[in-house]
């Protein structure tokens, strides 16, 4: 157990310590210290009482001949006591762009094992100069072990529905009620609701310490901050804006991951190894710039050292380098083996396959080595498969069990609910699960990651209520953000109270949700779209902390209608096997004669709409995975008009329609089906709807 208190006067005594393991490690006789610097010729470690200390009340200077193992440089001290602060200060030849060796040596470095950072004297602008004042840098933090989850239980996506949130904006409104709002344990507080909800897992946008600070000069200009986080600068330590206690991060992070799993749920990181907090040229020196910069980034030596910009954040780290892609890779199996995180998002990740120089690899090794994994292979990996220079994996991402986002899935659904023709063989194609995309290589339909709105973009109410973006509130005049977004905003742009367009938002929202919840894939909701949360507008809202992002908990009869309906929907996917299907569809009957997987029909039975330019509706029918399953025979319209579209005789048995989006609640979609209209023969569709049959 740490001590809790350093007493400033004291200098403690020191040993040569060793290179194993990288980072602050605590053992019961003190601290071992490690860093990698590949051009140092001396190194100092600066020891803080606290993260509110001006001054470091011990500087421990290493020597190379007892202090230096290759490139690593190690120290113990003795008796250390826990929770106190430190950075490092390097000497020698380091070559960072636009900064003498003379000025580098000044800065104070963040050491990127850190497991907790304090932020207390952090002010990136004067860490972008190149005599900013001393003792000015993030520190990390001694911090206590957690023990270690050797045995890594194999978990899958299989029947996962996503829930995608962020840490701070679930709760830190002050409708959300909780004690610590903002943080890990303000979403403990949360988890009831999660779990009425019915979702499986969360993904949590970035919780790795990040810089909100990273924002450009205009945005600063506002007062507003990289909310989202995707800035990492400390990719061990959970950040500490979340934290009640920032020393204690590690454990409070677990706690938050234990309360997740004793209600059921799962957890996904969205992590970011394709960039870091560091920028490009006129970025700050936090780390790597100084102790490992030719390796880490890319760089273009040819260019006076320009860093190769293939994210569109000024640096991009090189994964592929055998040093880096191992930095990863423990870092990685660290936040599951003692944090038991349950697997990852892997922003731009296509990044993952260039080398050096940017070139793209055909077998890029980061990506097998992280399925070849023990740790790694045993929890889903998902990738946002492109990255910002053109890349583009989606269906070919390198690997065997990678799943992806399917941008292509959200395009055509958007495109289809909003009403444009045609688009029912694609549509159909996506619903089933994306086969083109996955099939062939042997993948399967838990590798497709289905979505129709993420933190990226607009809400689904802002979908459905805009048709253009509105940035303004973020300080660039309205130019970042997506311009291509797909949205229709039935009728009037923005706010409104014509009943009639208002009707019309409800009726889309509880379309898209019942056409992501009726694919085969993995859907993944965004927080808040089962309230109907809005942006207003805006679809870049990376920098606003404020309640623009903010989930605002005093929902509106809408909005309340509307998380039933999602809830209520979840419930009928959980119930339904023919909805989370391990293989992908055939058409053939079972052995037995029975039904076949999937039928696909139009307005007649067996005639569907493939090669009609002008098909808005299509219907198809499910046949039960297991003895005693009901059927499911599912009917989109997104035409203007009503239409009578026939439906398979069963015999004995009849539908119940259990799915009506034209309905009002509670009617949307019925709980008790034993109380749900029966339908023979034919029904009717009404005007852009969805309706869901259930055998009985």
């Amino acid at each position: 157990m740490l001590k809790a208190n350093v007493e400033s006067a004291q200098r403690y005594r020191v040993k040569p310590g060793s290179r194993f393991p990288v980072g602050a490690t605590v053992t019961p006789d003190g601290v071992n210290f490690c860093l990698f610097c590949r051009h140092a010729t001396g190194v100092d470690l600066l020891l803080y009482a606290s993260a509110d200390s001006v001054e470091p009340f011990q500087i421990i200077s290493l020597a190379s001949d007892e202090n230096r193992t290759f490139y690593f440089w190690h120290v113990f001290v003795e008796d250390l006591p826990g929770h106190c602060c430190y950075t490092w200060r390097s000497y020698g030849p380091h070559g960072v762009p636009q900064m003498d060796d003379e000025a580098a040596s000044q800065k104070e470095l963040l050491d990127p094992n850190a497991r907790a950072v304090s932020e207390r004297f952090w002010n990136r602008q004067l860490a972008c100069e190149a005599q900013g004042p001393a003792h000015a840098s993030m520190r990390a933090i001694v911090a206590e072990p957690l023990q270690t989850r050797e045995d890594v239980e194999i978990r899958t996506l299989d029947d996962a529905i996503i829930y995608e949130l962020h840490v701070g904006g679930f709760t830190r409104h002050v409708s959300s009620g909780v004690r610590h709002p903002g943080t890990f344990l303000g979403l403990i507080e949360k988890i009831p609701y999660l779990k009425e909800l019915g979702v499986t897992h969360v993904e949590l946008l970035p919780v790795m310490a990040f810089d909100e600070q990273d924002v450009p000069r205009t945005v600063a200009a506002r007062g507003l901050t990289n909310y989202w986080g995707y800035s990492t600068h400390s990719f061990y330590s959970p950040h500490s804006r979340y934290c009640v206690e920032p020393a204690r991060a590690p454990q409070e992070f677990r706690a938050l991951v234990d309360a997740m799993h004793a209600a059921g749920i799962r957890v996904l990181l969205d992590v970011v190894f394709n960039h870091t907090a560091e920028a490009g040229l006129t970025g700050p020196v936090i780390n790597f710039k100084v102790l490992a910069n030719e390796i880490f980034y890319h760089v273009d030596a040819a260019d006076g050292g320009r860093y190769r910009d293939y994210t569109g954040c000024g640096n991009t780290i090189n994964c592929n380098h055998p040093l880096v892609s191992a930095f990863i890779l423990r870092c990685l199996e660290y936040w599951v083996r003692d944090l038991d995180v349950d697997g990852f998002r892997f922003d731009l990740a296509s990044v993952f396959t260039r080398g050096e120089g940017g070139a793209r690899l055909t077998t890029p090794p980061l990506p097998w080595a992280m399925e070849s994994s023990e740790v790694l292979s045993r929890v889903p990996l998902i990738a946002e498969a492109w990255d910002a220079a053109g890349l583009y994996h989606v269906g070919a991402f390198p690997g065997m069990a990678w799943a992806e986002w399917n941008g292509r899935y959200r395009d055509v659904v958007r495109r289809f609910v909003r009403g444009d023709r045609g688009l029912v063989g694609q549509l159909c194609t996506c619903m089933a699960g994306s086969a083109d995309l996955y099939e062939a290589d042997g993948r399967l339909p838990a590798n497709t990651i289905n979505f129709v709105t993420c933190h990226d973009g607009f809400t689904l109410h802002d979908l459905l209520s805009y048709d253009t973006k509105h940035n303004e509130e973020n300080g660039e005049d309205n130019r970042d953000g997506s311009n291509d977004n797909l949205s229709w905003n039935c009728g009037a742009e923005g706010a409104t109270q014509d009943p009639s367009i208002i009707r019309l938002r409800l009726r889309q929202a509880r379309n898209v949700m019942a056409i992501l919840l009726l694919s085969q894939g993995v859907p993944m909701i965004l927080a808040g779209d089962e309230m109907l949360r809005t942006q207003r507008g805006n679809n870049n809202a990376f920098c606003q902390d404020n309640a623009v992002s903010w989930i605002d908990w005093r929902m509106t009869s809408d909005g309340r209608d509307m998380s039933r309906f999602v809830r209520e929907f979840i419930a009928l996917r959980k119930r339904h096997a023919s909805l989370r299907r391990r293989r992908f569809f055939t058409g053939r009957p079972g052995k037995d004669g029975s039904h076949p997987d999937v039928a696909w029909h139009g307005e007649r039975l067996g005639e569907p709409p493939w090669h009609d330019p002008g098909a808005r509706l299509i219907a198809f029918t499910l046949a039960g995975q297991s003895p005693g399953e009901a059927m499911l025979h599912i009917v989109l319209n997104m035409n203007d008009d009503a239409r009578v579209v026939a439906v398979p005789v069963l015999g004995h048995e009849r539908w119940r329609r259990i799915v009506d989006t034209w309905a009002a609640s509670p009617l949307d979609i019925v709980s008790n089906t034993e109380t749900a209209r029966t339908e023979r023969d034919t029904c009717r569709i009404e005007p852009r709807s969805v309706v869901v049959l259930e055998s009985c």
